[in-house]
């Protein structure tokens, strides 16, 4: 009796440690990269010229650039000065969570400006032949959010879907959102209709930071969800789901809505790795990669660049590696 009692305490034991060490799996460490790793809020792209470069939260939009992906030299910033009218949205014309994407042979960064705590906000959109620091002209407000609208203007992320041209944004609020763009300035539809992606059911319904992108026959719905910005003590995570429509509506792989609180988690804080989200996606050599920040137990809880390969399996559900 005392034999078959300590093999089965022992076997419980094992079975206690199961979950810590799957879940250390399912969550992989970024790829090591050096230099300037120091980013917030990444967006990457690969450039037509060769290299990368990467913009962020922080500075006049700080810019990173890469020959190889791996080591980052610090670029300064995409602007020179704040244009004027960013100073409506903050004292300081600081701009938040830029988006970079390649259309119609030039660079189109979207970006926000806003106020901690307020809905107050602009998404804005500059234009580039190269898409380098330095060379960007601003084309103004893209579209805005008051005091006395339910969404937030603020984290844009594009994405072409059935030959139209979609942005998804917000934070907080009422959650995800999207609108209509007109391809040929890159702003808001007059009129266009304010889809609703996502949300939490609980005050202060705190998800932000959309990314779409399309795999398959779906559009997949990458948010992060809970609290940045506060080093180790943040709680950011990143979510998924995803639609036939990129309008949604989009539901996790439960079936459970993204506007009811669904979403699966798809890359949570572990180890050094704290508080992972403001994810984008990029494609690189035909495949697709996660760039996200992550706060460095480490170092002080300094924000730092993530990047791992987004992989998808049989049942098109996506996965970290």
């Amino acid at each position: 009796m005392r034999r078959f009692r300590l093999a089965a305490l022992l076997a419980a034991a094992v079975v206690a440690l199961l979950p810590s060490t799957a879940t250390a799996a399912t969550y992989p460490d970024p790829r090591p990269v050096t230099g300037q790793q120091i980013i917030h809020d990444p967006t990457v792209i690969r450039l037509k010229s060769g290299g990368y470069v990467a913009y962020s939260t922080g500075g006049v939009i700080g810019a990173r650039t890469s020959t190889d992906r791996e080591h980052w030299e610090d670029a300064g910033n995409a602007f020179a000065t704040p244009p004027s009218w960013w100073y409506e949205y903050n004292a300081t014309g600081d701009p938040w969570a830029p988006d970079i994407s390649y259309r119609a042979g030039r660079y189109w960064l979207y970006y926000a400006v806003s106020s901690w705590g307020t809905n107050h906000s602009a998404i804005g959109v500059a234009t580039s032949p190269t898409g380098l620091p330095g060379t960007w002209t601003d084309q103004g407000k893209v579209f805005t959010s008051e005091t006395t609208d339910t969404w937030n203007a603020i984290d844009p992320a594009l994405i072409r879907a059935d030959g139209k041209l979609w942005m998804a944004f917000g934070s907080y609020w009422s959650g995800i959102r999207m609108v209509e763009l007109d391809p040929r300035t890159g702003k808001a539809l007059p009129g266009t209709t304010v889809h609703h992606l996502a949300t939490r059911p609980d005050e202060p319904y705190a998800v932000e930071g959309p990314y779409i992108v399309k795999h398959g026959r779906y559009y997949y719905l990458f948010a992060s969800y809970d609290a940045c910005c506060s080093g180790v003590n943040s709680t950011y995570k990143i979510r998924v789901g995803r639609s036939a429509s990129v309008t949604g509506p989009y539901v996790d792989s439960t079936g459970t809505p993204m506007p009811a609180g669904g979403g699966d988690l798809l890359l949570a804080g572990h180890g050094r790795y704290i508080g992972t989200g403001g994810q984008s996606v990029f494609r690189d050599r035909g495949r697709d990669v996660l760039a996200y920040h992550y706060y460095d137990a480490e170092d002080e809880g300094t924000p730092k660049l993530g990047l791992n390969d987004l992989t998808w399996q049989k049942n098109g559900w996506p996965v970290v590696r």
